[in-house]
């Protein structure tokens, strides 16, 4: 099953439906929608928030599914996945690869990724699981810990890594050399010449989401090549 699902995914395009409640198309009828179109479109797999959005889309696409719950604890930065709680919703949610947050940062009740992570694997030996990573020692932790994938989705989001290229591939090409998993190209792709690119680092595979599902974000870009 494991194996099926990265072979369905390889070498392709997943896409991100997600719209946070102060978003103007937040709703699961719309991601699921969105879901739709990715999938008619050529998406390999799709990227979701919230099992609410997950248990639509899955009832109307046939893909494989990246799941996350992003959630804000007070006094902690790290906001996806960043519980069991968020973890056991996910699983129940039947989502083929389940993403958590796989940065340095303490989590919301002070636990290691370490520590934290040992516990999900327990509960759920058979899960595929996705390290959310904002930097190369992040990445390489997180494949040492025994996660299925790495993703470079943070990179540029922690204090540490800002001013980060975006998208960064020397990231990517370094963890493919070096951390023996596969490894997911995510963060700042808009073009498809940038996804190209991405794919020709070697990763297995790229999720692409504010470029093809947020037009807000897109038309600011669009406004903003209109000012003086």
């Amino acid at each position: 099953m494991q194996l099926d699902v990265l072979e369905r995914i390889r070498g392709g395009l997943i896409v991100s439906c997600q719209a946070l409640p102060e978003e103007p198309l937040h709703s699961s009828f719309i991601m699921g929608r969105m879901a739709v179109a990715a999938q008619r479109g050529g998406a390999a797999g799709i990227r979701a928030n919230s099992a609410e959005d997950i248990a639509v889309i899955k009832s109307l696409v046939d893909l494989p599914l990246i799941g996350i719950v992003k959630r804000e604890y007070a006094g902690c930065p790290v906001y996806i996945t960043p519980t069991l709680q968020e973890v056991d919703a996910l699983a129940q949610a039947g989502c083929e690869i389940i993403a958590l947050d796989a940065t340095q940062r303490p989590r919301p009740d002070g636990q290691s990724l370490e520590s934290f992570f040992a516990r999900v694997r327990a509960n759920y030996p058979r899960q595929l699981f996705m390290a959310d990573c904002s930097s190369y020692e992040e990445g390489m932790a997180a494949a040492a810990l025994g996660f299925d994938l790495i993703g470079t989705t943070l990179s540029g989001y922690t204090p540490y890594t800002q001013g980060a290229p975006s998208p960064n591939l020397p990231l990517m090409a370094t963890l493919v050399k070096n951390c023996g998993k596969p490894v997911i190209a995510e963060g700042g792709i808009w073009t498809p010449e940038q996804l190209r690119l991405c794919l020709d680092c070697g990763v297995h595979a790229a999720v692409v989401g504010t470029a093809i599902t947020r037009p807000m974000e897109i038309t600011r870009r669009f406004a903003a090549a209109l000012l003086p």
